[in-house]
């Protein structure tokens, strides 16, 4: 799965246009062919497995890299940088969870191309804390959402409804919303890659809703980490063990395992198991609901 046996994207926008028809010849793969290669790839190293099931996500790469082209930056080399998430997911991803790869690789290739970018916006001095990456991955969609992308400063009003919908204080609002605004004029020139050049405001994302827009509002890794973190106090303590031990470990406990760390049957394991499943399951979605809630509020405003 070496990075450069990936097609790779030539400057310009007929080299993204010549990627996008390269990588559409990889065939979608069936649920069944899926798990069939992560356990070739799994059990055995069968690396041609893997190299299959990575192109075929790579057109789910391109779809969200094209919702981070807003930043300036070349990309040839946000895919590439997505590539490498999904690369990460594919290692990592295990069939025996009951969820398709696709699913899982999203967070990966996201949280790979934002860090990518929070490492080249040089002028932004910011650290890479969770409420910082949420300030800098929303603050412009949701000052869109108020109308505030021509402003200055933000209204007192603008700034509490912002902070109270990304949870984080008003003074890391402001701090932020100054930090972007002072850094980079919409009128600055740029040149973002060989054959490219115009003003940050030709580069954008467009604010309507569209598929690439909706990528980029689905929470960020923290956030869902942040809401199974909430999930996970729903459960009592026995039921926390065997969830973390069996869905979250990287090296699954065993029924019998726990069967006898409890004293109790495998059966009885299993019915726990799943029992504290749909109890995160029934907590991420009120938590999901809820966000959803307030994000409508500030739409509304």
């Amino acid at each position: 799965m070496a990075r450069n046996t990936l097609p790779t994207i030539a400057a310009g926008e007929g080299g993204l246009n010549r990627y996008l028809d390269e990588i559409r010849r990889f065939p979608m793969l069936e649920p069944q062919q899926e798990y069939m290669l992560a356990k070739r790839y799994h059990e055995h190293g069968d690396l041609k497995a893997a190299h299959e099931l990575v192109t075929s996500h790579l057109r789910l790469v391109a779809k969200i890299a094209m919702g981070y082209r807003g930043y300036g930056l070349p990309i040839g080399e946000v895919v590439s940088e997505g590539n490498v998430g999904l690369m990460q997911a594919v290692k990592k991803f295990d069939p025996e969870r009951g969820f398709r790869l696709a699913t899982y690789a999203m967070w990966w290739i996201k949280a790979s191309i934002q860090e990518y970018i929070l490492r080249s916006w040089s002028l932004v001095k910011m650290g890479t804390t969770a409420n910082q990456k949420r300030l800098f991955f929303n603050l412009r969609r949701l000052k869109g959402k108020l109308q505030a992308l021509d402003e200055g400063d933000l209204k007192p009003d603008q700034v509490k409804q912002i902070a109270k919908t990304l949870n984080v204080s008003e003074d890391e609002v402001m701090s932020m919303n100054q930090r972007l605004s002072g850094d980079a004029s919409l009128n600055a020139p740029i040149k973002a890659a060989e054959g490219d050049s115009g003003q940050w405001q030709d580069w954008l994302v467009d604010e309507h809703d569209s598929q690439e827009t909706m990528l980029i509002e689905q929470d960020e890794v923290e956030d869902r980490r942040s809401l199974l973190s909430g999930a996970m106090k729903t459960l009592n303590d026995r039921e926390r063990r065997i969830f973390e031990a069996r869905r979250l470990s990287e090296d699954p406990v065993t029924l019998e395992e726990l069967s006898s760390e409890f004293e109790i049957s495998r059966e009885r394991v299993r019915q726990i198991e799943v029992r504290a499943f749909e109890k995160v399951q029934d907590a991420v979605r009120k938590a999901a609901s809820d966000r959803e809630k307030a994000l409508r509020v500030v739409e509304e405003a």
